[in-house]
């Protein structure tokens, strides 16, 4: 008699979100895919064995035994989020600069200051890695609790390469023992370090920073699957910029980094002729660059809180990206000047803000952020074969992950087939647990 590792019974929708795809562009990003009244079947390697009407899971798999019972019975399933960019890795809060910027600095005005990610640097470089993983893990536990399964998650507040190692070492050590799957970024170009100029800065990373990087990877000491440079008028220009990135491309990572934030540059045309995975940001890409990302396939990771906190007034175009047949990811920019650890309230404010549906907002946050980290194969939608991380929605439909943004109805959060979350007993109304074989009776 065949053994499962979960069953999810008699959910009022399972979002399985795509039907092969491993990205969604333009149009397609519109279409969601959702089995009505549905059961899920989970196997003992924490993949997903079938997703189907409940009628027809039982009648495929009457007689066989499961560890464990998820009765979804008034509950919608989705696919576990994926946060395309965050900076998690850090000491030192800056809430002090929330009040500058609510009095009128702006975000270069506090960089300039010797505030902004300089500030962390000083405070990142005296922490210990003890220190570091604490935070880290706690973040991440709150990040599991608003449904996030997978994280890009970058270094860059070190800006040497002791620190940089450091922070890479933390993000591998917490990717060992924690729930929430990992993506680590190098981000030593995420600042000019004081006394360089950006060229001498981009010497350093492509001559000593790399290397040390190239050869802690090699020696299993971390992982670093991207690299990421803030390519921005004032810090790292379009040819510095490209010059880490071919350099890191060519030691294996995948570049994906930070491009057209605060002014135009053409660094999305850069991106697509080196071949980038993913920029992130890009409020004032033009529609040459936009052109240019779509024919290179080069992934858009919009960033909508960071337009909330700084009050941007030129926000990220995703209805133009989406328009030109784009892909555009969701991430949370969750880093000390954004402090933000929620998909959900990314997704509300794609919405409200950017003029997504809530169709393309999911799929932003869930497929299309795996694939700006070549992690969709896996990651993303809930298929056949594919890793089963799911949330759990106590709602009639799962457009209220969106809806009820503040504080969405979850219920529990399950990870390779294992519930790794749960809310608190009060609100729960399911039931999980215990050792079951599949009768016609069981499922109804």
């Amino acid at each position: 008699m065949a053994t499962h590792r979960l069953l999810v019974r008699n959910a009022l929708q399972i979002v399985t979100l795509a039907k092969g795809e491993l990205v969604k562009r333009g149009a397609a990003m519109q279409t969601v895919e959702v089995v009505e009244n549905a059961s899920l079947v989970v196997g003992l390697d924490g993949r997903i064995e079938a997703v189907g009407p409940v009628a027809d899971i039982e009648k495929q798999f009457t007689g066989a035994v499961f560890e464990n019972v998820l009765d979804a019975t008034g509950a919608c399933i989705l696919p576990g989020f994926v946060d395309g960019h965050t900076h998690p890795v850090w000491a030192g809060d800056r809430v002090h600069e929330f009040c500058m910027k609510l009095s009128g600095a702006t975000y270069m005005d506090i960089h300039k200051a010797g505030g902004g990610i300089n500030f962390t640097v000083r405070h990142t470089r005296e922490a210990s890695e003890g220190e570091l993983l604490r935070l880290l893990l706690q973040r991440m536990d709150r990040m599991l609790a608003q449904g996030t399964t997978l994280v890009e998650a970058k270094s860059g507040y070190g800006l040497d390469t002791d620190t940089e190692c450091k922070m890479l070492r933390v993000l591998k050590a917490a990717a060992a023992v924690h729930p929430i799957a990992i993506s680590a970024t190098y981000c030593g170009g995420h600042a000019v370090p004081s006394g360089l100029t950006a060229t001498e800065a981009a010497d350093e990373i492509v001559s000593r920073h790399l290397p040390a990087i190239v050869a802690a990877r090699d020696a299993g000491l971390i992982d670093v699957d991207n690299v990421d440079v803030f390519c921005e008028k004032g810090v790292f220009e379009v040819d510095d910029t490209r010059r880490i990135l071919t350099a890191a491309i060519a030691t294996g990572m995948r570049a994906n980094f930070h491009g057209e934030e605060l002014s135009y540059l053409g660094s999305g045309q850069m991106g697509a002729e080196v071949g980038a995975r993913a920029i992130s940001h890009l409020e004032h890409v033009s529609d040459e660059g936009i052109a240019a990302m779509v024919k290179a396939d080069v992934v858009s990771v919009l960033l909508p809180t960071t337009a909330h906190v700084l009050r941007l007034t030129t926000l990220p175009p995703a209805r133009a990206i989406i328009a030109a047949g784009g892909a555009v990811a969701l991430g949370s920019d969750f880093n000390p000047n954004a402090h933000c650890l929620s998909m959900p309230y990314v997704m509300h404010l794609a919405c409200v803000l950017l003029r997504m549906t809530p169709a393309e907002a999911l799929v932003a946050a869930t497929l299309n952020a795996a694939a700006s980290v070549d992690r969709s194969a896996d990651h993303g939608s809930l298929e056949p074969g594919k890793q089963a991380n799911m949330v759990v929605l106590h709602a009639p439909r799962w457009e209220h992950i969106l809806y009820q943004f503040a504080d969405p109805p979850l219920g529990a959060v399950v990870v390779g087939g294992r519930v790794v979350w749960r809310a608190a007993p009060a609100t729960q109304t399911f039931s999980y647990g215990g050792t079951s074989s599949l009768s016609p009776a069981v499922a109804k």
